[in-house]
């Protein structure tokens, strides 16, 4: 059996789907950081984790694109009580059980209703690798940032979750004819990784920094698991190969889990994610910038 990877392009990007069926509402995300909460080891708070990797003066205007339901307002707002706020989600649903409705709109990142040079911070967090335009998305930040702002975006390394891709191929090339080429479905998040994002923000902006942290799910018993990979079925299931079912490769995971559950006793998925960190002339390389500015 010959088999290869490809994206089936790219229904996870396209606005249309989105908002009809991966982000119609939060209650799929709302499922996948429950999972990550309860399950990940070691425990931590991401948002938190995420936003201490900028040194903040206390004062800043932020604008949170794909905001969603306001998963980092929380935390923002009690690391750096100081800070305006202002968000915005392509998807209605997405907005409605976020903390902060008055400060937030519908808007799409690849058209940022603001003017040039507003923004302190522009976050853009587990959000760019769904955007048709990801160059175009990273300019429109880039525009609205003050010459020394900072664009942070958080996203998982490609390397994310290895054990969840053997599993998703193993059950589909059980479900392939002997012989029949299979193209296994390549994840959407692929699009801006840790490891291409940093190039891909390296053409807009001077700087950038990455910092990674590491960690595991780690279940004991089979209903999370399926739980969190039924969650991502309205990305996934469009680039099944033909004539595979969703339905039928879920009932191969699952019997996969099963099996490993009865004999080891637990299931360890290695996860990866991180936050980049891109700036002209702001944050960690301010010094650096004065420094050559006043260099002869």
């Amino acid at each position: 059996m010959v088999y290869s990877y490809c994206v089936n392009m790219y229904p996870a990007t396209d606005p249309q789907t989105l908002r009809q069926q991966a982000y119609a509402n939060d209650e799929k995300l709302r499922v996948r950081y429950a999972i990550h909460e309860q399950y990940t080891v070691p425990k931590v708070d991401f948002p938190s984790w995420a936003l201490q990797r900028l040194n903040w003066r206390g004062d800043e205007q932020v604008l949170d694109v794909g905001c969603g339901p306001g998963i980092y307002e929380p935390a923002l707002r009690h690391l750096v009580p100081g800070v305006t706020y202002y968000g915005l989600d392509f998807s209605e649903g997405m907005l409605e059980k976020h903390p902060r409705k008055q400060s937030v709109i519908m808007a799409d990142v690849q058209h940022l209703p603001y003017p040039s040079g507003t923004f302190d911070v522009v976050m853009a967090n587990h959000m760019l690798y769904h955007v048709p335009d990801i160059a175009w998305a990273i300019k429109e930040c880039r525009r609205v940032l003050k010459p020394d702002g900072i664009l942070m975006a958080a996203t998982n390394s490609v390397e994310t979750m290895p054990q969840f891709r053997e599993l998703y191929k193993r059950a589909i090339l059980v479900l392939t004819a002997p012989g029949k080429q299979v193209h296994l479905p390549i994840p959407v998040s692929n699009l801006f990784t840790l490891e291409n994002g940093t190039r891909q923000l390296s053409r807009h902006f001077y700087a950038i920094v990455r910092h990674d942290l590491p960690g595991a799910f780690v279940f004991d018993q089979i209903d999370p698991v399926m739980a969190y990979l039924e969650s991502t079925r309205s990305m996934r299931e469009p680039q099944l190969p033909p004539g595979v079912t969703w339905d039928s490769v879920m009932l191969i995971v699952r019997e996969q889990i099963k099996n490993q559950l009865n004999y080891v006793g637990e299931l360890v998925i290695h996860k990866l994610s991180g936050v980049l960190v891109a700036t002209d002339r702001g944050g960690f390389i301010s010094d650096f910038v004065q420094h050559q500015n006043h260099t002869p």
